[in-house]
């Protein structure tokens, strides 16, 4: 079994390096990584993350391209819905966007659900337009997860610990931002100061 999976990540990260190779490079990050364990050190405490790489390599390969190339130090938490989703990794801190590798093809029928403490890919109507932006959530949100008629959100790794700091994430107040025409951001902002790879 551990034979096949291997099998099918090496697949799934050639599929990655196709998909994204105007803006990614081709090496995979930290390949000797199967379960990558990451902390996002935050303005309100440290989120400890583990990711599925044999689940979901495609967006596993592009979020540590991410990281490696330090796209989501000082960004901005930019989307807080309570009971529901923590959303990040669109913005810096300054409202420019973030850079990111390019689009994604979904992978959400990977058997992983968008239960509390997940990590999920944010994207917009077009099932394989996640980029950068991901989100943890707050609840089991079987809403977003796939059917026989719709794609769901990708979700490709869980929170460790620090669940209580995405969870104070969660009791901030928010309101619209008229500069990223966008309701439901923190009106007192919250930084991700740093992603990085754990020894």
């Amino acid at each position: 079994m551990k034979f096949i999976c291997t099998i099918l990540w090496s697949a799934a990260l050639t599929l990655s390096t196709w998909q994204a190779r105007a803006a990614c490079a081709d090496e995979v990050p930290y390949p000797h990584a199967s379960y990558p364990e990451l902390t996002i050190k935050t303005s309100l405490g440290e989120v400890v993350i583990e990711l599925d790489r044999q689940r979901a390599p495609l967006t596993v390969n592009q979020f540590l391209h991410h990281v490696q190339d330090q796209r989501y130090d000082d960004n901005l938490v930019h989307r807080v819905v309570k009971e529901y989703v923590v959303q990040t990794g669109a913005f810096n801190s300054d409202l420019t966007a973030v850079t990111g590798c390019g689009q994604l093809f979904n992978e959400s029928g990977n058997g992983l659900p968008n239960d509390r403490g997940t990590l999920a890919m944010a994207r917009y109507d077009d099932p394989h337009s996640a980029n950068s932006s991901f989100f943890i959530n707050l609840k089991d949100n079987a809403n977003l997860n796939p059917n026989r008629k719709t794609w769901g959100y990708t979700v490709f790794g869980y929170v460790v610990s620090g669940m209580d700091v995405v969870d104070q994430m969660a009791q901030q107040a928010t309101a619209y931002h008229p500069e990223l025409d966008a309701p439901d951001v923190p009106v007192n902002p919250i930084k991700i100061i740093s992603v990085r790879l754990n020894p």
